[in-house]
């Protein structure tokens, strides 16, 4: 996945701030979530796949609030 957004946005794009990139990053990572149709689940996209699961197995997924915090954790 990394060499994926590497090659969709730094090595493909010139930003002149961290700003630009930060948003084309957004960007990108919402339209690989919810448009991107992938074989390794079954050709949904990202998004569906997650929500497919969590309905058959919810039990697998624990909700951390420190997840949900967009600072480093102190």
């Amino acid at each position: 996945m990394n060499r994926t957004i590497k090659e969709a946005t730094v090595k493909r794009f010139h930003y002149d701030s961290h700003g630009q990139l930060r948003t084309h990053l957004s960007d990108f990572m919402a339209a690989y979530n919810f448009g991107r149709r992938l074989k390794t689940v079954n050709g949904l996209t990202p998004y569906e796949g997650v929500c497919k699961i969590w309905t058959s197995e919810p039990e697998r997924f624990i909700i951390n609030l420190t997840h949900q915090n967009p600072e480093p954790n102190n």
